[in-house]
């Protein structure tokens, strides 16, 4: 089945080495240096620079419409014969907001709240960028449902940064 992997920045290189996936969205901060791994050929790597914000504040990009768009376009591009990666800096909020964002736009009949579920219980530490989340609802018309299911998690365990994790594409 396929599947969704999140991992924060740090641990970046060891988790593309152990599940070998060929697409990957990094979601950070603008400047940052990524190096993308091996496996991930210059094409397949869909950069997002924006601040982990939620409110618009100075001298910093917030998420919007345009990140989501693009990142909804490429995961439908996705192939899906290997993993899609998707990290952030801490692996808490953007990426684990954008694995949320992907498995529910890919499978629009997915419940929004048992598949918020399936992300609390493998990421204890996910606190999805609501920011992130609530653009994703209204570009896809899930009528707040996402938003809702997220808040229902709420926030996750204090951590410095996320545990890398698999979220498969069904629930």
């Amino acid at each position: 089945m396929p599947h969704i992997v999140v991992s924060p920045l740090s641990r970046l290189g060891e988790t593309a080495q152990f599940h070998r996936p060929r697409d990957m969205v990094t979601l950070i901060n603008m400047g940052t240096l990524v190096e993308r791994p091996n496996c991930i050929e210059a094409g397949r790597h869909l950069f997002l620079g924006f601040n982990d914000i939620v409110e618009e504040m100075p001298g910093m990009t917030p998420p919007a419409a345009e990140h989501v768009e693009k990142l909804i376009g490429f995961a439908e591009r996705w192939d899906r014969q290997a993993p899609l990666l998707i990290h952030c800096f801490a692996g808490i909020s953007r990426s684990t907001a954008a694995a949320y964002i992907v498995a529910s736009a890919l499978n629009p009949d997915m419940d929004a709240a048992a598949l918020a579920n399936l992300l609390r219980e493998r990421a204890p530490s996910a606190t999805p960028n609501i920011r992130l989340v609530t653009l994703a609802d209204d570009l896809l018309g899930r009528g707040g449902r996402m938003v809702d299911a997220v808040k229902a998690i709420g926030r996750g365990a204090e951590a410095f940064e996320g545990v890398p994790f698999v979220l498969p594409l069904g629930v």
